[in-house]
C-alpha cells in the first residue's frame, strides 16, 4: 500500500478544495449614474446599494483594506484602501449621482487602487489602432494566470450599460493579465435602462470572478452575503502530493509496527 501510494504521489495529485482566504484589499466600484435613482428597488438602487455596502464592510475583518470607487461618466477614487471602516462607511454615504456609465473606467481606477505604481490607460471604445498601441505600451510588463493574484479583489455594481469612456471587457482584460478578480453585480429590472449582464458576465468570465443579479434590495443583500463567503473561504485547485505522502509514511510505520509485533523484526 505504501509503496502504490508514493508510486501515487510522484504523479503530483491536485483536487479542488475549499481553503481559508485572506484578501488584503477589496475594492467596491459602485455605479452612481442618473438610472440608480429609480425605485423598483426600495428606496431606490442607490441607497439600496449603499445599505448592501455597508452590511458588507461590517462583515469584513479589520485586517481587510476596504477602497470606494465612484463611477458614472467618469470614475473616482473617493476612499483609498483602507482599514478605518469610519472612513469607509463615510465615503458609501457621501456618494451622489452623476450623468452617464463608464464601467471600463470604474475597472481602471479600481485597478490603479490596487496597483498605484503602475498606468492604467485605455482609449475610448471603438478605437483598435490606439488599443494596439495601449497592447504595447509597458514591453516589461508580463501577464499572470487570471484569478491568481489573492491578495486583493474588485466588486462592480452597476445597473445599466457602458455609454462612454473604454470598453469595459478591454478593461477587464487588464485586470485579468494582473490576475485580479473583478466580481460584477447587475441589479434592477426596469426596462427603461438596460441592463448589459452580457458584458458583466463576460468581465467576471475573464477575471475568474463570478456575476450575481439582484432584482430587489432583499436579493442585493444576499449577494454581498455571498460574496463576503467567496472571499473568505475559495475553492481552488490545489496539489496534494504531501497528503499522498503522509499517507505512504503512515502506511510504511504501520507496516514496520505489524512487521515487529508478528515476527519480531522489520522485513
Amino acid at each position: 500500500l505504501a509503496l502504490a501510494v508514493m508510486i501515487a504521489a510522484i504523479a503530483r495529485p491536485a483536487a479542488v478544495i475549499t481553503l481559508p482566504s485572506q484578501h488584503e484589499t477589496v475594492i467596491l466600484a459602485l455605479d452612481v449614474s442618473g438610472s440608480m435613482r429609480a425605485h423598483d428597488v426600495e428606496p431606490n438602487r442607490l441607497a439600496a446599494a449603499q445599505a448592501a455596502a455597508r452590511s458588507f464592510v461590517a462583515e469584513q475583518p479589520r485586517s481587510t483594506r476596504i477602497g470606494v470607487v465612484a463611477f458614472a461618466g467618469s470614475a473616482a477614487l473617493v476612499q483609498p484602501p483602507t482599514s478605518n471602516r469610519h472612513d469607509v462607511l463615510a465615503a458609501i454615504d457621501q456618494l451622489q449621482l452623476q450623468h452617464a456609465t463608464a464601467v471600463g473606467s470604474g475597472i481602471l481606477v479600481s485597478l490603479k487602487a490596487i496597483f498605484p505604481q503602475a498606468e492604467f490607460d485605455l482609449p475610448p471604445r471603438r478605437s483598435p489602432v490606439a488599443m494596439r498601441e495601449r497592447a504595447h505600451a509597458d514591453p516589461n510588463f508580463k501577464p499572470v494566470p487570471p484569478g491568481s493574484f489573492t491578495s486583493a479583489a474588485i466588486i462592480l455594481l452597476t445597473d445599466g450599460q457602458t455609454t462612454t469612456g473604454p470598453d469595459p471587457v478591454e478593461a477587464a482584460r487588464l485586470a485579468a493579465e494582473r490576475g485580479v478578480r473583478v466580481f460584477t453585480v447587475g441589479v434592477g429590472w426596469s426596462m427603461r435602462v438596460r441592463l448589459d449582464e452580457d458584458a458583466l458576465k463576460a468581465i467576471a468570465d475573464l477575471t475568474r470572478g463570478e456575476y450575481f443579479y439582484a432584482g430587489n434590495a432583499t436579493d442585493l443583500k444576499k449577494v454581498y452575503q455571498s460574496l463576503h463567503s467567496k472571499l473568505v473561504m475559495e475553492k481552488k485547485e490545489t496539489e496534494i502530493t504531501a497528503l499522498f505522502s503522509a499517507v505512504a509514511a503512515a502506511s510504511v510505520l504501520l507496516a514496520a509496527g505489524l512487521s515487529l509485533l508478528w515476527f519480531n523484526r522489520i522485513l
